[in-house]
């Protein structure tokens, strides 16, 4: 028999006529038991039957024996005549209690019938047809079938919204029917649908895909469920709170699960018995499973790369809509780790950036790509040695160093205090004055130099207008011909380098050519350092 108290009888039995379903009978007679939920529903409506059948009969064997003064049953039928008061003022309609079925006529098996077979007027056949072993086939079949690595889940469900009007529909029946018999009834008392229904399809998935449920897992099966037949019982809400039903982008419909629970926490149970009946009636359908999606969390790779060419952008250059050159470094090292990892898509960023005709030498510029939905999440170090040196052999234009699986949260060492890194530049300068070794030799004792810098012209269209105080830690020049001399230069991360060099019609001041008093401009810019201690260095 269900742990049903014998103070639910009454509740038991107004649910069970109104053509609720056994599970949601628990669930609104605040039983905790997760195993009870995952009996067969028949075997459920039937111990619920006999409860009530075992009621009556006690019952009626306790109105015989003790007939003076039978105080509880005249305080229930006073209690009955002011429930029919509430009727003719159009507040919530009374079914006979289990303790009146003398009058009535009505028995546990009427309850069985008119129970037996129905979609449930409140959860709509999800604690019915969508908890039995077809259906989780159904899923596991779906999982199966999307190739995904992994060792444990998560299930979440989304309901329709209309169900958590049902809900309230039924819980405002349940709450006057405590209310008939002396006892209090909380919302907070009554089991959620949605953990009753995890309580019941968890161990079935658990079991048929071979790997235990984890709150905490990074990978999601989901189940969204509609039901079309009942979409319009949650309309009435937006005319009584307005306010809680607004256009919001992404959102096909303002009648979101949030935005319908919003407006039931905010209209009076008055006006809600007026649009909607309680208890709510039976459905001719049942839900549909719209959509079952797998999801795996991000994985994220982290590495440092070199790029030699001069005629490749970081990430891909395209301006209305056109292709300006035909690839770049994130797509170069990207195609490799979406094929590997048979991911969605990917998100790229990197400590810093640097401009299409610009190499970057060294150690390399640190990057991070987040893997978006992965298939595949476990690669040996072997294997990531692997795909790093298929990066490197697919192109002469990039190189890859210390390719590595890292956390989400290690990621943001790579942006932390970015603007007072330092970066190392080589930079090939030409003048149009002829310069002699002497000319520029005093630019080595130069330390420190504070820059006033207006954002560039060539990225204004992109960077908002500002005035940017950067510092040149330390120069050193090299002579080359009385046009020509290179020029190394350690800096704040953030500083633009050739307008420094040329000045950007004097946006950028001091400059070379204010130093030298001489037009000066950049042909050639080489990174040869990013001081970002991060990735961990690898062993080759």
């Amino acid at each position: 028999m269900p742990p049903v108290a014998e103070k639910d009888r009454a509740v038991v039995q107004l649910l069970l006529d109104a053509g609720t379903c056994p599970r949601c009978v628990l669930r609104f007679c605040s039983v905790g038991s997760q195993l009870l939920y995952r009996h067969p529903q028949q075997d459920l409506l039937k111990d619920l039957q006999e409860f009530l059948k075992n009621s009556q009969e006690k019952e009626g064997t306790v109105c015989l024996d003790v007939a003076d003064p039978p105080c509880k049953r005249l305080r229930l039928e006073h209690k009955e005549e002011g429930a029919d008061e509430l009727n003719h003022n159009g507040a919530i309609p009374q079914l006979p209690s289990a303790g009146n079925t003398g009058n009535t006529g009505n028995t546990g098996n009427t309850a069985l019938d008119s129970s037996a077979g129905r979609v449930c007027n409140v959860c709509l056949g999800i604690l019915q047809e969508f908890c039995e072993p077809d259906f989780v086939k159904k899923v596991c079949q779906k999982v199966n079938s999307a190739d995904y690595q992994f060792t444990s889940f998560v299930f979440s469900v989304s309901l329709p919204p209309q169900l958590s009007v049902r809900e309230r529909a039924a819980w405002l029946g349940v709450k006057q029917q405590m209310r008939n018999l002396g006892l209090p009834l909380a919302k907070d008392d009554i089991v959620q649908l949605k953990e009753a229904y995890k309580w019941i399809i968890h161990p079935q998935l658990a079991e048929e895909l071979g790997v235990p449920a984890d709150g905490k897992s990074l990978f999601e099966v989901s189940v969204v469920f509609a039901h079309p037949e009942t979409d319009e019982e949650c309309h009435f809400l937006a005319t009584a709170c307005p306010d809680c039903f607004k256009p919001a982008k992404n959102k096909q419909s303002v009648f979101t699960r949030m935005a319908v629970i919003k407006a039931l926490e905010r209209i009076k149970e008055e006006d809600f018995l007026k649009h909607f009946p309680c208890p709510p009636s039976s459905p001719k359908n049942l839900c549909d499973a719209l959509e079952i999606q797998c999801n795996n969390g991000a994985v994220f790779v982290a590495g440092r790369y070199n790029k030699y060419s001069r005629n490749l952008p970081q990430t891909p250059w395209i301006i209305d809509g056109e292709r300006k050159l035909e690839s770049s470094v994130e797509e170069l090292i990207s195609e490799h780790l979406m094929a590997e990892f048979k991911a969605d898509s990917f998100n790229f960023s990197s400590s810093g950036r640097e401009d299409v005709d610009v190499r970057t030498l060294g150690n390399g510029r640190p990057f991070a790509m987040e893997l978006v939905n992965p298939r595949r999440i476990r690669f040996s170090a072997e294997e990531m040695r692997r795909l790093q040196q298929a990066i490197n052999d697919s192109s002469d234009k990039i190189q890859v160093r210390d390719l590595q699986l890292v956390t989400r949260s290690a990621i943001g060492r790579m942006k932390e205090g970015e603007e007072e890194k330092t970066k190392t530049y080589s930079a090939l300068i030409w003048t149009d004055k002829a310069i002699q070794r002497e000319d520029i030799a005093f630019l080595d004792d130069i330390k420190e130099l504070r820059l006033e810098q207006k954002t560039p012209l060539r990225v204004l269209h992109r960077r908002p207008l500002a005035v940017r105080c950067r510092l040149i830690h330390s120069m050193r020049s090299e002579y080359i011909d009385q046009h020509h001399f290179r020029l190394h230069l350690r800096t704040q991360a953030g500083t633009y380098i050739k307008e420094f060099v040329h000045g950007d019609f004097g946006r950028t001041k001091p400059n070379i050519g204010s130093l030298l008093n001489r037009t000066a401009d950049i042909l050639e810019l080489d990174v040869e350092s990013v001081d970002v201690d991060w990735p961990p260095t690898l062993a080759d």
